[in-house]
């Protein structure tokens, strides 16, 4: 039994996510980061929020979970990622989240500086992307 994301390649985790197979078990915060760093990595920052976008709402209507989907959030996170891979010296997940662990233990309050509502419980956000009111992204 597969207990944490880690236990798949990078290669793996990417195309099990994409097809819709990847365990929701082992799909928590951190993989979510796990992939847009990939995305990033693979196809650059706009494609990547593309990417991620199509293929996590159709991975959670698939779990029955779409009315749950942020497309706010989704690609808040992704620039948020991005703006730290722009400092990072990692050349792996693993060693680019221990760089910087704010994104895993301090995401929410990452995002807060940006936004000076709630765009985790916000209907609009849920639909569209919006822009931050308080500080932008790289």
């Amino acid at each position: 039994m597969m207990n944490t994301h880690y236990s798949l390649t990078d290669l793996d985790f990417e195309e099990q996510f994409k097809r819709g197979i990847l365990n929701p078990e082992i799909f928590d915060h951190e993989s979510h980061l796990r992939l847009a760093w990939l995305h990033i990595n693979k196809y650059g920052v706009k494609k990547a929020e593309e990417h991620i976008h199509d293929q996590l709402f159709a991975y959670v209507s698939h779990l029955g979970a779409g009315h749950k989907y942020n497309k706010t959030l989704t690609i808040a996170s992704v620039k948020a990622v991005y703006h730290f891979m722009l400092r990072s010296k990692s050349d792996t997940f693993k060693n680019f989240i221990l760089e910087f662990p704010r994104l895993k233990h301090n995401f929410k309050n990452l995002l807060n500086a940006h936004y000076g509502f709630d765009i985790f419980n916000s209907d609009s956000a849920k639909k569209e992307f919006l822009e931050p009111d308080l500080l932008p992204f790289d």
